[in-house]
């Protein structure tokens, strides 16, 4: 693969756009007409790669209130708030998380895991799982003044437990017209579309032409259509499938969230899910990608479990293990999905994150505790355990199931954006996925610094301008006079990466300065406390300034 350079700077002519009108040494041209007034904030000396793709730029950023104002060669410092120096520092737009896991956001406003990794904006509500009602959720969170800004989706599986409960059936007349009206009622509270888990419950439950049903509705209010697919690994392909007809037939604009192929089976696939992806868009199709930058995917232990056996809810499922010959089949199904599906075909691929009922299997292996029991590391002693984890409440895993050949395919695709997929975390919390800590450095240090799968400007590109599009969002996610001062400051030469499998509670390190709204919340790589984050709203898409 060529190689290509992290950033250009190149000498003359500028591009159109880019820079403010007049780029004389101590000129400022300001937003609005206004006499040029001192700065609240400049950030001086750095190459600004302002998130459209283009090559850096040695440019200083002058800043005012929650704006951008002005960028040129040279800015005033003289009367200045404050001079943040940025001398062989990229300078970039703040990165947009478009998947992101945002429950713990009462119990942790400053999201620092998310804000120290550059990131200042986030959408929650994936997966098909959102609060719901939305309006008095998103009001709670603008009283606990975020540190981050914030945005959400309505989410299905949620609409489809308020009406059906986890009823294996299609729903009738008046059961889909309610959905409907919670996605109307969703759209109408600020979401910015609607997303859907149809590999986890109640989802799983639901024919495409409900869906079909339920998109439209998004649509109508301009939103978008996430999809955590049916399966990503044996019935993948069909999984695809099923997005690109349900954005075809609502004519809604599609994200492939967290898009994988899981399983020894099926790697390598990506090539035919890109090459569909493809070929969506030219028959018209508005389809796109996000993706985190990890070999493991995280889920609950339930992933195992087929879905047939926990329709009606817990006591129903109680129920048929209790019957001998019901829970036979569960076990064969749960069996069929540790070899083929998230099990990996090994019990070591399987990594517990989170399980209330034994803090000490945290970070440990399905192996680990079949070898702590004495069992034999088999699938069927595996499945056993599995359903004993079940009857106790469930937990949360790592799935070790992906292959990094994938994983650079899907990233160097065009259409691929960076999201996370990580849950809200702070230090000594369970045992998540380092996702939560570290994926955008971990971007910028391997993939782009060390391995060049990406260029600089088109990494930063598909952390930027590409979801901040997909949003709706026309201020943020560039960095450019008017817009808003969502703004990380970091260095290319040592930005990386962490948190790990082993060891997860750890920060990255290179992101050095971040500001949101034009407020510095890092400073020296270390959280400042200040929480200026926002609750932005679909409504809110032309100002973006709630």
């Amino acid at each position: 693969m060529r190689k290509a350079p992290l950033f250009r700077m190149p000498v003359g002519r500028l591009a159109g756009g880019f820079f403010v009108a007049a780029l004389s040494l101590g000129h400022v041209e300001t937003v609005g007409g206004q006499a040029p007034t001192a700065f609240d904030v400049v950030i001086v000396g750095g190459t600004v790669i302002d998130g459209t793709g283009s090559a850096g730029r040695r440019l200083d950023v002058g800043i005012r209130g929650d704006r951008i104002v002005a960028l040129a060669p040279s800015l005033p410092r003289a009367g200045a708030r404050r001079v943040i120096t940025a001398n062989g520092r990229i300078v970039a737009p703040g990165f947009i998380d478009l998947h992101a896991h945002l429950e713990p956001l009462l119990q942790l406003p400053l999201m620092e895991s998310a804000l120290r990794q550059g990131v200042t904006l986030a959408v929650g509500g994936p997966d098909g799982g959102s609060p719901l009602p939305l309006r008095p959720y998103m009001d709670s969170v603008t009283a606990a003044r975020p540190g981050i800004n914030v945005a959400y989706l309505i989410g299905h599986n949620d609409i489809r437990r308020a009406v059906m409960r986890m009823e294996a059936r299609a729903p009738t007349a008046d059961e889909l017209t309610r959905m409907r009206q919670l996605v109307a009622e969703g759209m109408r509270d600020g979401a910015f579309g609607l997303s859907t888990g149809l590999l986890y419950l109640p989802g799983t439950y639901s024919t495409v032409d409900e869906v079909i049903a339920l998109a439209r509705v998004a649509s109508d209010s301009g939103g978008i259509y996430t999809s955590h697919l049916r399966k990503e690994g044996i019935g993948l392909l069909d999984g695809v499938g099923e997005a690109l007809e349900i954005g075809r037939q609502a004519r809604i604009p599609v994200v492939l969230t967290h898009h994988k192929a899981v399983g020894q089976q099926m790697w390598g696939k990506s090539t035919v899910t890109l090459a569909l992806v493809d070929s969506a868009r030219r028959a018209g199709t508005d389809v796109m990608i996000d993706q985190y930058p990890y070999t493991a995917t995280h889920t609950g232990i339930g992933v195992l479990v087929p879905s047939w056996a926990m329709a009606g809810g817990d006591s129903a499922f109680r129920a048929r293990v209790a019957q001998p010959v019901v829970r036979d089949s569960i076990m064969r199904g749960i069996i069929d999905n540790i070899l083929n599906d998230r099990g990996g075909g090994d019990l070591a691929r399987v990594q517990f994150s989170r399980v209330g009922w034994d803090r000490t299997l945290e970070g440990k292996t399905l192996k680990d505790w079949a070898i702590r029991r004495g069992l034999e590391p088999t699938p069927a002693n595996g499945a056993a355990l599995v359903l004993e984890a079940m009857l106790k409440g469930g937990g949360n895993a790592i799935y070790h199931v992906l292959d990094e050949q994938d994983v650079r395919r899907i990233m160097a695709h065009p259409q691929t954006m960076i999201a996370s997929d990580g849950r809200l975390s702070q230090p000594g919390d369970g045992h998540p996925h380092p996702r939560a800590y570290g994926t955008f450095p971990r971007v910028l240090g391997p993939y782009v610094r060390e391995q060049q799968v990406l260029s600089l400007p088109v990494a930063i590109h598909k952390m930027t301008q590409m979801p901040a599009r997909r949003l709706g969002l026309t201020d943020r996610g560039v960095l450019r006079t008017g817009a808003l001062a969502d703004i990380v400051v970091f260095d290319a030469a040592t930005v990386a990466d962490r948190s790990t499998f082993t060891e997860p509670h750890q920060y990255p390190v290179g992101i050095e300065t971040v500001l949101v709204n034009g407020v510095v919340a890092v400073e020296a790589g270390r959280a400042t406390g200040v929480r200026a984050g926002r609750v932005l709203r679909r409504q809110d898409r032309a100002t973006t300034t709630r």
